[in-house]
Formats: structure tokens, sequence, C-alpha cells
């Protein structure tokens, strides 16, 4: 090991181990100059769909995966923001497919799978960028909690409505999952809370754990077919859902929360297939957990590890499966 790749790992763990300095906008900063951070692989001819692409973080993935030539399914429930997302894709120099619709609307994402297979034999690149933190009890159309309908039973049905094409485009998976997750562990029975006990930000951080579970999940199932899984944590990230969940953090962090760009940036390169490239220091990877474009480690807290987790993806899977109409 060189000198200045010593100083560089020293640099990255101290950041990692601030906490605030590794989940802030001074992480990004530092680390993409501690050592090179390339474009990610250019995405001309390739497809891709990003889910919670009018806003935030899913909007900048989906402007970037444009940038990199990349055709972008822009999927968003507000139609003048994911119009504009899809115009950003656009001026960015890709192509972009504009598709409004909650993801929680089942039948609605069953139509934007047809028409997706009726246009493309593959699919390159799936984001699970959609998120949702409330402070008040909101159930989906079929009943189900909104931030659990949003984060997991949505994205899974979705998943395995893409299954075929995402074989065949031998694709990246990427869930958008956050810091949250690292203050709870996962544990099935709470992951649905009832409107009587319900903790908004609690909910959250507990479906945010479910994700990566999932993100593995989909890696030991799908991998045999090379398809690729991660789930990435963004940091703190200046964003309308931060702002709206959770105001007070917001406005204490102020000036070090993230940009947009800089949250999307390891998901989009994620999903361009940056983590499968080698490069000095790095193995090529199918999954993990990621953040600022390296593997890092999915607890903080000695309570939120599970002596017996190996079932985790297997009891989660069949949950969302008995929990997500007609599958």
């Amino acid at each position: 090991m060189s000198l200045r790749h010593a100083v560089d790992v020293c640099v990255d763990w101290t950041l990692e181990e601030s906490v605030i300095g590794s989940f802030s906008r001074v992480g990004s900063a530092v680390r993409s100059r501690l050592e090179p951070w390339p474009d990610p692989p250019a995405q001309h001819g390739r497809v891709h769909l990003v889910t919670g692409a009018s806003s935030g973080i899913g909007r900048a993935v989906a402007r970037r995966l444009g940038s990199l030539g990349a055709e972008v399914w822009v999927l968003g429930r507000d139609e003048a923001r994911t119009r504009a997302s899809a115009d950003e894709v656009r001026k960015a120099g890709g192509r972009a497919e504009p598709a409004i619709l909650d993801i929680t609307d089942h039948d609605a994402l069953d139509a934007l799978v047809r028409r997706l297979a009726d246009r493309h034999g593959q699919l390159h690149g799936l984001v699970h960028a959609a998120g949702a933190l409330s402070t008040v009890y909101r159930s989906a159309s079929d009943g189900m909690e909104m931030t659990v309908a949003t984060a997991l039973v949505g994205p899974f049905r979705l998943t395995a409505r893409l299954t075929p094409l995402l074989e065949a485009g031998r694709a990246n998976i990427v869930t958008v999952s956050s810091g949250g997750m690292y203050l709870e562990p996962f544990d099935l029975p709470s992951l649905v809370s009832s409107p009587v006990d319900y903790d908004g930000a609690r909910t959250y951080a507990r479906a945010k754990r479910a994700q990566v579970v999932l993100s593995h999940e989909w890696a030991r199932r799908l991998g045999p077919s090379g398809v690729a899984s991660y789930a990435c944590h963004p940091g703190w990230v200046e964003t309308p859902g931060l702002a709206a969940g959770l105001p007070t953090f917001a406005r204490w962090m102020g000036p070090l929360l993230r940009t947009p760009d800089q949250g999307a940036d390891t998901g989009a390169w994620l999903a361009a297939g940056g983590a499968r490239a080698p490069r000095a220091g790095s193995s090529p990877a199918t999954e993990g957990f990621f953040h600022d474009r390296r593997p890092r480690r999915e607890h903080r807290r000695q309570r939120t590890r599970r002596s017996s987790s190996a079932q985790d993806g297997t009891q989660l899977w069949s949950w969302i499966e008995n929990a997500a109409p007609s599958m």
C-alpha cells in the first residue's frame, strides 16, 4: 500500500466514524477528491427506470443517467413535476419517457410494465428511489401503511413483473435506502405500525432497514441470471421529503445537507454498472450496501444486529408476496 493510499484510507475511515463527516456534504466533497471519481460507464442504448423521479434524489439520478446517454423511464405521482424531470433528462443528453403513477397502485404498475415490455426487450437499470416519511398515519389504496407500501410492497411487485426484462439486460437494481436504517434492527413483526402507536420516523427507519434485506434477497435470487442488486445510503440530502418529514433535523443540519446531485451520485454510479468495474483497492461487486461509491457496514449499533438473520430475506420475501395482491 502506497503512502497516498494509506492516507486516503485513514481519512475515509475518520469520516465514516464521525457520522456527520460521512453523511453530510463534507463526506461527498472530501471523498470525491481522495481518489478520482470517474464518470460512470456510458449508457448509450441502455434503458433505465427510476421511481420517485419527480423530485429529490430520484430526479437527480434520472438526470445523471440521462447525461450518460441512457433512455430513462421517469416515474412520479405529480404530472407536472414528472414531465419537468423528463425534460431535464432530455436536456442532459438522454431520452426520457414520463410515467405518471403511484407506485402503490398495483394495476397502474402492471400497465406500466406491459407498456415498457412492448417497447423494449430488456431493461438495464432499475432504481427504487420512491419514498414516504409521514408524521401521521396514512394508508395506500389497498389498506397497507403508506411507508411500507411505498418502500417495499410496490418495489417488490414492480421488480417481480420486470424480472424477465431485468434478466435479459443483466440489469443493476439499486434501492435507495437511508441512514435512518442504522437506528432499527430488522424485525418483521414490527415492520407495519398501526394507527394507534404510529411513529413516522421509526416506521421509516424500519422500512429502510428492510429494504437492505430485500436488496440482498434480490441478489441471491436473481444473481445467477446476471442481475446485480445493491442498496445505497445517499447521505443527508436536502429534499422536499426531508423538509416535510423531519423539519427540525433539516433546519438543524442546514448548509451541511448534501445537494440532490451529491446524494444521487452513488445510486447513478451503481445503476450504470460502476461497481461491476474493477478499480484500485476494490473488487467488482454485484451486491452490497454502498455509500459514496464504497461498500459500507450495515450496522453501527450492536442492538440492530440479529443473531438469527440467515432467514430474514426469505421471511421478508414471503411476507411481501402475501401482502402484494395477485402476486
